[in-house]
């Protein structure tokens, strides 16, 4: 492989995007064009992705300083393999996105600007999970926030523009907190680069600032990821988007939030200090039973779906409440399952609106018969949300439950386990009202789901029985990567050593 790609591997899945997104803007009078250009950005996205991933495993924490400036003083991008494996899952998610939209996304959302935005939101999401610096953390968020604010009112309609309001308050009341969060850090440790304040900050003694600093980072990602008390943002806003959208913002920008809730709170501050452990658990357990009881009550797969987000991050917040290597392990792999799964349903729940023609469950019904082939694409991701062995997202409960108990936090335990059955609830009732039983139209009115949309969920699937039936691979790299996590001297060793593919023995 060149030198040249090689020294800039951490750069390739942040400027293939941007420039996708230009070349996208610059044919703006062409669907077409726009089109094939995203498809190849996103394959060529997903192929650099999975370079960095590689170098990362091969060679250990992969970092670069831009600039010229050494740390703490350069741009840091930093991967290790939490990381990495961030922006690979975005990728495939991304390019299953790309084809679901050859058939999905109209001639006028792509006036509209969908392919620019989308590019633009890959932009955001890979520089926040590549970033080294915490203010860089917050300007890759803004990137973030401004393509998800297009990508929600594409169709300009009285409802997406009523989510897309709820959306922006909540995320620059958000952004507040993040910046307030930032200002009392630099004012103590006089540094925003994460792996310095890594080593500053267990030198540094503790005060107020401090933290009132790490409260502030809780809720301002807290608000991003969609905690208890503060995700009624979540299921106001993604349902008004289109089906595609939604399952891109379901898969990928709740989890984040949840990203960088585990970067500050494994590299910066600690679970055990200040009180957060048991703050932490609350969010979780609140997480998870409101969103499951939000999702039981309602009629609308997108809606239904929206609460499961929420639900699911709360089993993803317990690895973080309980911060052994075991839970935080089970929260790697519950995250990369999470992010197939979800988006996955989304999928399904708009190959439904493309058959029947309503997310509504009441006026839907008969797709057993009328299309047998959805109705087992929809089961995989279904049961998988649900827990049901041998399917990925058991293997995820088990393994962030099984840490619970051995941690004496039983509590949270038993309560993923009863959270887990009402999530078996709300899939029945999809599959029973979608599919099973007959449908309160007329057969004929069923229409074929074209095999645009099929050729992504089937995708998704695969991949969620190759996750279930062969769990170990990726149990040995959540590992691995947990380890990284809680033992933060490897990233800090990393970046002040610059280390570079390049200069790495392999």
């Amino acid at each position: 492989m060149p030198d040249f790609i090689t020294d800039t591997v951490l750069l390739w899945p942040l400027a293939i995007p941007l420039a996708t997104a230009a070349l996208c803007a610059a044919a703006w009078a062409s669907p077409r064009v726009q089109q094939a250009a995203s498809l190849t950005g996103l394959v060529l996205t997903l192929g650099a992705s999975l370079v960095l991933l590689d170098a990362v495993m091969a060679q250990g924490i992969v970092t670069k300083q831009f600039g010229g400036w050494a740390p703490p003083f350069g741009i840091s991008f930093v991967a290790d393999r939490f990381g990495a494996a961030m922006v690979v899952i975005s990728g495939v998610l991304a390019l299953a996105a790309g084809l679901f939209a050859i058939a999905d996304v109209r001639r006028r959302q792509v006036k509209a600007g969908f392919y620019p935005l989308f590019q633009g939101l890959m932009v955001g999401v890979n520089g926040a999970f590549l970033t080294g610096d915490i203010f860089n953390l917050y300007v890759w968020f803004e990137v973030m926030l401004i393509a998800t604010l297009g990508l929600i009112t594409l169709d300009r309609t009285r409802a997406q523009l009523d989510g897309a309001i709820k959306y922006a308050v909540l995320n620059l009341f958000s952004t507040i907190l993040f910046l307030m969060a930032i200002g009392l850090l630099y004012g103590v440790t006089g540094t925003l680069n994460m792996a310095d304040l890594a080593r500053v900050l267990p030198q540094t003694d503790g005060s107020m600032a401090l933290t009132v600093s790490a409260m502030l980072f809780l809720l301002a990602f807290g608000i991003k990821a969609g905690f208890f008390p503060l995700f009624f943002w979540l299921p106001a806003s993604y349902h008004t988007a289109t089906i595609i959208v939604s399952a891109v913002f379901a898969g990928l920008l709740t989890k984040v939030g949840v990203y960088a809730c585990f970067r500050v709170f494994t590299l910066l501050f600690e679970v055990n200090d200040g009180g957060i452990r048991p703050i932490v658990a609350f969010f979780a357990a609140g997480t998870m039973l409101f969103g499951v009881f939000g999702a039981a009550i309602q009629w609308d797969i997108r809606r239904i779906l929206s609460f499961h987000i929420i639900s699911q991050i709360g089993y993803i917040m317990l690895g973080l409440a309980i911060a052994t290597p075991l839970a935080m392990a089970g929260a790697v792999f519950y995250i990369i399952h999470h992010i197939v799964v979800k988006a996955n349903l989304f999928f399904v729940a708009g190959a439904i609106h493309r058959a029947t023609g309503t997310y509504d469950l009441r006026k839907a019904g008969g797709l057993m018969k009328a299309s047998p082939l959805l109705a087992v694409l929809f089961l995989v991701p279904a049961l998988s949300l649900a827990g049901i062995p041998p399917l990925s997202g058991f293997w995820a409960k088990f393994m962030v439950i099984d840490a619970s108990f051995r941690a004496d936090m039983a509590w949270l335990g038993a309560l993923a386990l009863f959270v887990g059955l009402l999530t078996v609830f709300s899939m029945s009732k999809i599959w029973i009202e979608a599919f099973w039983k007959t449908s309160p139209r007329k057969v004929s009115r069923v229409r074929a789901v074209p095999v645009a949309m099929l050729v992504p969920i089937a995708a998704l699937g695969a991949i969620t029985l190759a996750i279930g039936f062969n769990p170990e691979p990726l149990v040995a790299f959540a590992n691995v990567a947990a380890g990284t996590m809680t033992d933060p001297a490897e990233f800090i060793a990393a970046v002040f050593a610059e280390r570079q593919i390049a200069g790495a023995t392999p």
